[in-house]
């Protein structure tokens, strides 16, 4: 456990880790969606199908997201308490 204030070097490290995490997950996230509902893009679908891709590819890519902030998140967090621990 922590005992004291956070130094300067850690709040640092912990903000270019929450910047990596951010964005990371952005990309990864405009990748899924680009993957997704290009097909609505490309070819010439019914309305429904358009929407179902697009909606589709919005939810995957934000659910991804989440999982990408929290997995880079937790393993920072992780890493800093062995490091405490030595």
């Amino acid at each position: 456990m922590r005992n004291g204030p956070r130094s300067q070097a850690e709040r640092d490290a912990l903000t270019v880790e929450i910047g990596y995490a951010l964005l990371s997950a952005g990309l990864l996230a405009a990748l899924v969606f680009a993957a997704i509902a290009s097909p609505a893009v490309v070819w010439e679908l019914p309305s429904r199908a358009v929407h179902a891709l697009l909606l589709a590819g919005a939810v995957t890519a934000g659910l991804l997201a989440v999982v990408r902030i929290v997995r880079v998140l937790r393993r920072y967090a992780r890493r800093e308490g062995r490091a405490r621990e030595a």
